[in-house]
């Protein structure tokens, strides 16, 4: 395994993140293809032999239970100094707002629950999981900034944003003194680039961290033809993302078992390495010990600028979709209400 800095931060992350959304009681979700705590245990451990130590969940996941899960693994197989656990927090609710409970409130009833959930005193990066255009932004840059200032977390990231929206937000975090974003987690792999306009060169500019999400599109840059798996099958929103360009997305797919070849490596490894010469780390979710164990493979493979070139030239512009589609629409409809000072704009 190899290592880096998150960013503007003084964690040492490993390059490859494990994703823990697989990881829940499917019962208790909305994703079926979920394994249960023996088996995430089983791939959490390993990820952790393999020199794997930063891990990725989310209050959001199965209803918390990605979180006990992890937290109740690490607490068993690792010192908690010795790996860096990040967790996630979503925008207030309706009834949340009707109940007049702030921003700051909102964010301090969050992350005491995947505190409790993992059985932590603190995370070493809590995100802002999707953008919330109901609450004022000073409100949720305040609400972390108290959140760091407690102890109950290192550092702050966010997800599933637009770069103009990190650049506001760090901006206003630097005038009022607040905590700065020093990582970004948006969704990048080589079916889907649109963080490489705008996003990727402000991060570059900035040094924030870039920790993609989908690294492997849900499995498609993973499986050789004819190969399948039940989250291929059963996972309405990874299809939701890529259903639409299936017949352009294939045109690059069909090169990376081409080069998976020429190095006798996984579709994985090629995958993620070209991933990997973007970016910090990426997020890499695990259902069997071998999604690990080829992530943590794909550290060690260096592709050639010719081969990288050739992985690319096929790529098209892409609509948004997902999480970011819905951003784009709430960014449409709804007034913006972020304080600066005695005015809104």
């Amino acid at each position: 395994m190899k290592y880096t800095k998150l960013g503007n931060s003084d964690l040492t992350v490993s390059r490859i993140c494990m994703g823990c959304m697989g990881f829940g009681d499917a019962s208790h979700g909305q994703h079926s293809w979920t394994i249960d705590e023996e088996h995430s245990r089983e791939i959490i451990k390993r990820g952790l032999q393999l020199g794997v130590n930063f891990f990725d969940t989310a209050i959001a996941y199965q209803s918390g239970t990605s979180e006990q899960y992890l937290g109740r693994a690490l607490k068993d197989f690792a010192r908690r100094e010795d790996v860096v656990v990040a967790t996630k927090f979503l925008p207030r609710t309706p009834e949340e707002i009707r109940e007049g409970i702030s921003g700051q409130q909102h964010i301090q009833r969050m992350i005491d629950k995947s505190l409790e959930n993992l059985g932590m005193d603190y995370v070493d990066l809590y995100i802002y999981h999707m953008w919330d255009y109901a609450t004022p932004l000073e409100d949720i840059l305040d609400g972390l900034n108290r959140v760091v200032k407690a102890g109950k977390a290192r550092y702050i990231g966010i997800s599933n944003c637009f770069a103009w929206q990190l650049a506001k937000a760090n901006a206003l975090a630097e005038r009022e003194g607040f905590s700065k974003f020093v990582s970004v987690q948006g969704h990048y792999n080589l079916i889907f680039r649109e963080e490489e306009r705008e996003m990727a060169p402000y991060c570059r500019e900035e040094n924030i961290a870039m920790t993609p999400y989908s690294a492997l599109a849900g499995g498609r840059l993973s499986k050789r033809p004819g190969e399948t798996s039940k989250r291929l099958q059963e996972d309405s929103y990874a299809q939701l993302k890529y259903g639409s360009t299936e017949a352009q997305d294939q045109l690059v797919i069909d090169r990376v078992p081409q080069l998976a070849d020429r190095h006798q490596a996984s579709m994985t490894e090629v995958s993620l390495a070209w991933l990997l010469g973007k970016v910090t780390a990426p997020v890499v979710g695990a259902t069997k010990l071998h999604h690990v164990e080829g992530a943590a493979r794909a550290v060690d493979l260096e592709l050639s600028q010719e081969e990288r070139a050739y992985l690319e030239e096929p790529y098209v512009p892409h609509r948004l979709v997902g999480v970011m589609a819905q951003n784009t629409a709430a960014s449409a409809e709804k007034p913006h209400v972020w304080s600066t000072g005695d005015q809104k704009i």
